[in-house]
């Protein structure tokens, strides 16, 4: 954790940046750094490091990686505002699928921008947040949409979808997760509904588009 500033002048954005990649964080402190209208208080290398930061220098806005070492973005954001639920933070990150954004805004994320967003829509992001408004990219918002609007899968069935993801048969499944076969097959015609697919390829395609399938 590397604080970019002590210095705390009146009527700037205080920024504090979270991301584990050394180049990101870098660039994203020179740009706001030449803003007028802002200054970078710090800068964390991994989730943990962001709470931390964040306690110390309690900064207007937030942002944070999605994907970080020891913490990730949406734990970090949970962290953050059990000491603050006003904390305003930005979800900056590659990652765009349905499940990340849900997480993030239902963690309490004012804004969701990808990094490929222009500088503009950037620094527009970051003062609209400090104003007290919500920010997600346009092509975002449906995302946000469909996955508000449906039945999240239970932890049992995120289990047989991942097993089913890796080419198993109900009966492997079943052994794996000691259930019968009856009862795999009864997850999968739950499971079918809740992402609105008819067959296992399809559900195995449309968890993966949601992000519902990690490494």
């Amino acid at each position: 954790m590397r604080p970019s500033s002590t210095l705390r002048p009146p009527g700037k954005i205080r920024v504090l940046i979270g991301d584990d990649h050394a180049v990101v964080r870098e660039g994203l402190a020179t740009m706001i750094g030449r803003q007028e209208d802002m200054t970078v208080v710090g800068e964390a290398t991994n989730g943990l490091e962001a709470v931390t930061a964040w306690i110390e220098h309690r900064p207007d806005v937030t942002l944070l990686d999605l994907r970080m070492p020891l913490l990730d973005g949406v734990g970090a954001i949970q962290a953050i505002r059990t000491r603050d639920n006003s904390a305003r933070i930005i979800v900056l990150t590659t990652f765009d699928t349905d499940n990340d954004i849900s997480r993030a805004v239902k963690a309490g994320a004012k804004a969701y921008l990808l990094k490929d967003a222009q500088r503009e829509e950037l620094l527009s992001c970051i003062r609209q947040v400090h104003g007290g408004e919500t920010c997600i990219a346009p092509g975002l918002v449906a995302k946000l949409a469909a996955s508000l609007g449906t039945t999240e899968l239970t932890a049992r069935e995120l289990s047989v979808l991942a097993l089913l993801a890796q080419g198993k048969s109900n009966k492997e499944i079943g052994l794996s997760l000691f259930i019968s076969e009856t009862t795999v097959k009864s997850h999968l015609r739950n499971i079918f509904p809740k992402l609105n697919v008819l067959s296992r390829t399809e559900a195995i395609s449309e968890a993966s588009r949601r992000g519902l399938l990690h490494p």
